[in-house]
Order: C-alpha cells, then structure tokens, then sequence
C-alpha cells in the first residue's frame, strides 16, 4: 500500500487558505451545501506534491473559511485512471456527486484517453458510494475525446448540466444537458462555443453556468490562448462571457473577458449560498506556476471564497462577508506616509486608499521577494510586478482618482481586489521572512493581523 506523502517544511504552509494536509491539490469541485455545511472537494493526489492519478479530497465548513479536512471522496477504481474534475448537488436527501472518469487505452500515452460521466452518493457526506450504473453519460459522436468536468443545478424539477467540450473542429465549447434524475441525461445544445483558437481556445475547461443580476454568466478556463498583451498571458487562462440565453438554449453571448489578471488563478468553481449569494473559488496556482512547495511535501491551495456581482456588464468580486470574523487586530488606522516602512504581519488584510493614484505605489517585501504594485494612469492600467520570470500582470482600471485595494497576505499568497472587486491579481509569492510594506505614495490605510491556521487535519 502507498504510503501518502508528509509535508517536511512548514515554510511556505499557508494560515487561512484551504490546502491539502499533503501532497496535491488543483482544481476545487463539488462546492455545495449539505446538512449544515459548506462541502468543499478538489483534484487532489495524496502519494506526491506532483499532479499523480486524480482523487477527490474533501473538507467541510461552517463558514467557508475555517476548514475541516475528511476522508477522501473519491479513489480511481480498476477501471479509472482518475476522478477527474466535477460538481456536487442535494437530492433525495443524499450529496451526490457528478465526475468525469478518465481512462488510458494505453498506461504510458497520456495522449490515448476517453472520458466520460459517472455519479457517486453519500446519506452522511462523508462516506461516498460509485453509482453501480455508470458511467451516466458517454461522449457524444461529434465530439473528441475531450469532454469533461460536469457541472449541475437544478431548476425546479430538472437537472440542468453543463460540460466541456472539444468539437469535431477543434475548438472549445460547452454543452448542456437535462434529466429529471441525474442518471438519465439528453443532450439540449451547444451552449457556447470559441470563436477561434487564438481568442478562445481549443477546449473549454471547468465551466460554469448560472444567471446573475440580469444576465447568464459561462465561466470556464479555455486552454490553448495566445498571449496578447496584458490579457491571457498565462497558457491557461479563466474568464467568462455574458449574454442571454435564448428558447434554444443557446447563449446569446458577448466577448470572452478574463476574471482574474494574476498569475496563479484557474479552474474556478461557483455555488447558491443558502442565504442566496453567488460564490466563487478557484485553484490559487496555474500549470504553469512555480510551485515551490513541491521540495516540502506538498503543492497548491484554494482561493479564498468571492462573491459574485454584476455592474456596468463586467463581474466585480468581493471577499465573502465571513472573511471578517479572521481579524485579530488593528495594526493601523490613518496615513501610510510615502518613503516609509511599516512592518507587516504575514496573514494581514490591508485596505488602502489613494487619491490621484500615479506612478509605483507600494512594495511588499521580505528583502529578497517583491511584490510592488503601481499605476500607469497614461496607459488606463493598473500593474503589478513580481521579481520573478515573467513578473508583470496589468488590467485596465477606471478610476485613479480614488483608488481604493484591499490586499490579502498569507505567508505566501496575495488576493488583490481593486476598486471594491472591480478587477483582482492573485499571487503566490514565497516569502519566507518577515515582511515590511515600502511606500512610494501616501494613502489612507487600515490594516488588520488575521487569523493565522483555519484548516484543520
């Protein structure tokens, strides 16, 4: 028997982001409610800090924020090679769980696979049951081989599924399907499609569907995008399109729009709180990141929980109201005086407020790691800049004049919300001393110390 891995180094351990205990962890799924908690599962593969034949692990809270890791959900039996990604939903008093199982025709061509649809079941949400019927749904005739990561809701008595997709042209797409018991399913449409490969790539992973503040909202994380510029520049990239969806069923749709400007930001996944706010999450990291925790036993973290709205056409986020209950204290309330220092708290919340905003703002650092962020007001941009490969990230901003951020620092990680959720950054950055704040302009500034461990093992 395998024996799982051990983290060996707390220096990079996260304070109040979901994490595995060890070893891997990407995509979240099957974000839900169920008797009284909040079910968070994710891609995760216990026996290395490097992506392995994909589980889901699995923790629950109270709030979505301090977490309680279970045992795992999903093991890939004799006839998966992974339980790759999906979603989580209540019906008939059981949390079921919609996943892709993927399979290798041969075991070392990662290029030779199918994929199909599959369910499993729990009465106490902790221990599930693989449906003895599946898989529920198989690829369809007029598509390729990529077809994976359900995501379902339910609109009165019907089953709606939404699910990527690789066409016959080879290009992404996201399909959507109906059925009165989530064992029997009918394809209804092709919901979306890319446009081209260049814009909107070859497969559109993870997708999400739902209706917001007037509009129908498809997020998903196209692969295969072109860098242009400041948008797309990681090789996987999330975003959504907005639009209508009409008695066809077909999204009605305007330009693909990216959602986070950072570097460590995919595979977002989004729930209907009980009390009805749309919240979303994501992998804080991306394929393409350096991921440094690997050498210490484990790999990758969650986002903190967003909530979703939606103004002037564009998805502005905000931390969940809960984030508050984490601070323990108020280390500043007034000025932050340009050229000074001020020491900083490795779990900080920093809310800062700029008039006429131009030129480098402030610097985060441990002496030797940076995280600065300035304003080009000439160029309408926000940048922020890493002292890494490929460091910079920008995003066009409305509003100088008053900039207000509110900036979350864990250890090693920054979430950066800019004009209240207007545009965000997320960073991992490994900081491994203490950190001080270095002022290139004056601001208003209230910073809290946060919470310092919120999972437990």
């Amino acid at each position: 028997m395998k024996e799982e891995m051990q983290v060996t180094n707390q220096r990079y351990r996260l304070g109040y982001h979901l994490m595995p205990k060890s070893g891997w962890i990407n995509d979240p799924n099957g974000f839900s409610y169920f008797k009284g908690y909040y079910h968070m599962f994710y891609q995760y593969y216990p026996y290395a800090a490097e992506w392995g034949p994909m589980h889901w692990g699995h923790a629950r809270s109270k709030d979505m924020i301090h977490w309680e890791t279970l045992p795992t959900a999903l093991v890939p039996g004799d006839m998966e090679s992974g339980c790759f990604s999906g979603s989580a939903i209540e019906h008939d008093g059981k949390l079921w769980l919609i996943y892709t199982g993927h399979h290798y025709f041969e075991p070392n061509d990662n290029e030779s696979f199918y994929e199909n649809q599959n369910l499993a079941y729990s009465e106490d949400g902790v221990h599930f049951t693989k449906y003895e019927g599946n898989p529920v749904l198989r690829v369809p005739a007029d598509n390729t081989k990529h077809f994976r990561d359900p995501k379902v809701w339910k609109e009165g008595d019907t089953f709606y599924m939404v699910l990527g997709s690789q066409g016959e042209d080879e290009l992404g797409r996201a399909l959507l399907f109906v059925s009165k018991d989530l064992i029997n399913w009918e394809r209804v449409s092709i919901l979306s499609k890319a446009k081209n490969l260049k814009e909107e790539g070859y497969m559109w992973e993870c997708p999400d569907f739902f209706h917001l503040d007037g509009q129908d909202v498809l997020l998903m994380s196209p692969q295969g995008l072109e860098a242009d510029g400041d948008r797309f520049r990681n090789l996987n990239q999330t975003g959504y399109i907005m639009g209508q969806l009409g008695e066809d069923k077909v999204l009605s749709r305007g330009e693909f729009v990216e959602i986070d400007n950072g570097h460590d930001f995919y595979a977002t996944q989004t729930m209907l709180t009980p009390d009805g706010r749309r919240v979303m999450v994501a992998w804080m990291n991306a394929w393409d990141s350096d991921m440094h925790e690997k050498q210490d036993g484990w790999a990758g973290a969650l986002t903190i929980p967003r909530e979703l709205h939606i103004k002037d056409d564009h998805i502005y986020q905000q931390p969940v109201n809960e984030m508050e209950a984490l601070r323990t204290a108020k280390l500043i309330a007034g000025v932050m005086e340009t050229g000074h220092e001020y020491e900083l708290p490795r779990t900080a919340e920093l809310n800062l407020a700029f008039e006429a905003a131009d030129g480098e703002l402030f610097t985060i650092t441990d002496g030797e790691h940076n995280l600065t962020i300035g304003a080009d007001t000439e160029g309408g941009r926000l940048v922020i800049q890493r002292n890494t490969k490929d460091g910079e990230r920008a995003a066009q901003v409305a509003d100088f004049a008053n900039l207000k951020l509110q900036i979350f620092v864990d250890k090693t990680s920054a979430e950066i919300f800019v004009n209240e959720g207007e545009r965000t950054f997320t960073e991992r950055i490994y900081w491994d001393a203490p950190l001080t704040i270095e002022m290139g302009s004056s601001c208003q500034a209230v910073v809290y110390k946060l919470e310092e461990e919120t999972n437990k093992y």
